[in-house]
């Protein structure tokens, strides 16, 4: 047996930190958006993003790009990048979207109690937080409970959609001068979902669904009637 001679070592330079991915960028950023500390309309600036984060310009685009993907950001020619203002139109088109998806998931949540058990905890944490008045964290119990009813699809692809669908969501929750007068009604129409499907009514919790989501969008659409903020304020720079 003839042997090789070992390979010599490669002067490979040291992988980057992970702090300095495009991905890593992307995850404070939309961190940032759906946290609403970076608001709909208001522009990115490489720049700066850059010299806080400590990362390249070019590392900051890239996640932009990723961002962009996402829908949560678009590039203005000669402007630049903004957060994205989602409208009246494209909130319809996300309910009807969501009309489709949602019911789907309504049979497999019925007939598996763990998954019941894991909404119900959702739906008790959505209380809380409006006990405490944190209108914020019922959105995210609410966004939550849609996202589980999806999962129980146990479809990637649908997951990964609906998942986008949910982001484009968020950003139309941070146009609401009132986050309680569009989450407060929802708290007892979630329960009435959960209970039929713990009756394993599913007929009822389908019916019940579409009544929700088509309350949800008209009160949606009412409160952003008057935008509370601008399409793209220029000045407003991140």
């Amino acid at each position: 047996m003839t042997l090789r001679p070992a390979e010599p070592m490669l002067d490979l330079p040291p992988l980057p930190r992970r702090a300095s991915t495009a991905q890593t960028v992307a995850s404070v950023l939309r961190s940032q958006i759906a946290g609403g500390r970076i608001l709909p309309g208001v522009q990115l600036r490489e720049e700066r993003i850059a010299a806080s984060l400590e990362v390249s310009r070019n590392t900051v685009r890239e996640a932009f790009r990723l961002l962009s993907q996402e829908r949560l950001v678009e590039h203005a020619l000669h402007r630049g990048v903004f957060v994205r203002v989602v409208g009246p139109e494209e909130i319809r088109d996300i309910y009807r979207t969501r009309g489709l998806v949602e019911p789907l998931g309504l049979r497999a949540t019925a007939a598996d109690p763990a998954i019941l058990a894991g909404i119900r905890n959702l739906l008790e944490q959505a209380r809380a937080a409006a006990a405490e008045g944190d209108w914020d964290a019922v959105g995210t119990a609410d966004i939550a409970f849609h996202r589980q009813l999806v999962a129980a699809c146990n479809s990637v692809h649908l997951s990964t959609m609906f998942e986008g669908l949910l982001a484009e969501l968020r950003l139309a929750f941070l146009r609401l001068a009132d986050p309680r007068g569009l989450h407060e009604p929802f708290l007892e129409r979630n329960d009435a979902i959960l209970d039929l499907l713990e009756r394993s009514d599913v007929e009822g919790a389908t019916a019940q669904m579409r009544d929700y989501l088509a309350a949800a969008e008209s009160r949606l659409l009412e409160a952003i009637d008057t935008p509370t903020h601008p399409a793209h304020p220029s000045r407003r720079t991140s």
